[in-house]
């Protein structure tokens, strides 16, 4: 089986958590044979363990792109870099693997997902959210119509950023404390919901969303709301609602997660980790899904790698994540406006 070589731009906690427990499960489809970081020393921390010589660490993307025994390219930046490194990356003519979202606003997003055709490279989004078993699982079962017709759904996500920042985690992360990006931690968080969403759902008709501004923070703190609430239309017609609380808990159990009604039934998820989806039907039966949390990372890689061999078609293009971030964008729009946003006016509903 041929490996493809890899050139990661970015060594951070994207890596170190998210993407390097997958490579090393796909030893046998990928090989890493460079690195890259504007902090040379984070690079050079991982020469060891990957086998690397001195010469395959980089500080400056523009340098490891010119190498010609790399065959794609692993972009985990900071969202702000995101369009710019992708870019430069397409340019070189490499087939890349980028950090969702695809780019910090909404005019770099429609540019980047014109960067497949104009320069003629696979570019997969990872969105690990459109790989997770659970998300495949779902929306199988709202396309075979097991629950009936599909009406409306609830989502509730909570997170503590204000805990979280103290940790060392994600959260600790400056440019995530001080986004130099729209919607701060609801673009970076909340965008892997929306896809979610739109992965089971389709496409996105209209939203309408509130927000609570949060309270003394400065203009350029995690997140201008505390709490968004949108009311989402599907072109499918099913209706939504999908609720973000940034800075709070949620105490009770079993949480709200995300609810699915239909006509003979009920879907329900607690939450990503659970490892079981929950079906309830009207007459009074219930069944029980087992599913292994978090294998997104693993899946999506694995299908970029069939993808460039010619085996499978991409699954998450730059095409299908702009959808999932002009939502976030007509989210954002609706709070300001205090009224309903049109969202993918130009999308067909595909799912």
């Amino acid at each position: 089986m041929k490996k493809l070589r890899v050139g990661i731009i970015g060594v951070g906690m994207a890596f170190e958590k998210l993407h390097y427990p997958a490579y090393q499960q796909l030893q046998d489809k990928y090989q890493i044979v460079a690195l890259c970081d504007q902090d040379r020393q984070k690079a050079e921390n991982w020469r060891n363990t990957l086998g690397l010589k001195p010469e395959d660490i980089y500080d400056d993307h523009r340098d490891i792109i010119k190498r010609t025994d790399i065959d794609v390219f692993d972009i985990m930046v900071p969202i702000e870099l995101n369009f710019q490194v992708t870019e430069d990356v397409a340019k070189a003519g490499k087939p890349i693997i980028c950090e969702k979202p695809l780019a910090p606003t909404r005019q770099e997003a429609e540019a980047a997902r014109e960067l497949p055709r104009r320069y003629n490279v696979p570019i997969m989004i990872a969105e690990n959210y459109r790989y997770n078993e659970e998300n495949n699982i779902i929306r199988d079962l709202i396309r075979t119509q097991d629950i009936g017709e599909v009406y409306y759904f609830i989502e509730n996500r909570v997170v503590n950023f204000p805990d979280e920042m103290l940790k060392d985690d994600f959260a600790a992360r400056e440019w995530r404390q001080h986004p130099e990006f729209p919607g701060g931690i609801f673009m970076d968080y909340c965008i892997h919901d929306i896809a979610g969403l739109r992965h089971i759902f389709g496409a996105i008709d209209s939203v309408h969303a509130f927000g609570r501004k949060q309270r003394d923070m400065e203009e350029d703190e995690f997140s201008p709301y505390s709490v968004i609430q949108a009311n989402m239309q599907f072109k499918s017609g099913v209706l939504g609602q999908f609720s973000f609380f940034g800075e709070g808990m949620e105490m009770q159990r079993p949480l709200i997660g995300l609810r699915i009604f239909g006509t003979k039934g009920e879907v329900y998820l607690e939450e990503r980790s659970c490892g079981t989806i929950n079906i309830a039907y009207n007459d009074g039966t219930s069944r029980q899904i087992p599913y292994t949390p978090g294998r997104g990372y693993y899946n999506e890689l694995a299908n970029f790698y069939n993808a460039v061999m010619g085996q499978e078609p991409l699954y998450t293009t730059p095409e299908m994540e702009y959808g999932d971030a002009i939502t976030i964008f007509a989210i954002l729009d609706s709070i300001q406006r205090k009224s309903p946003v049109a969202v993918d006016r130009e999308l067909a509903f595909a799912r």
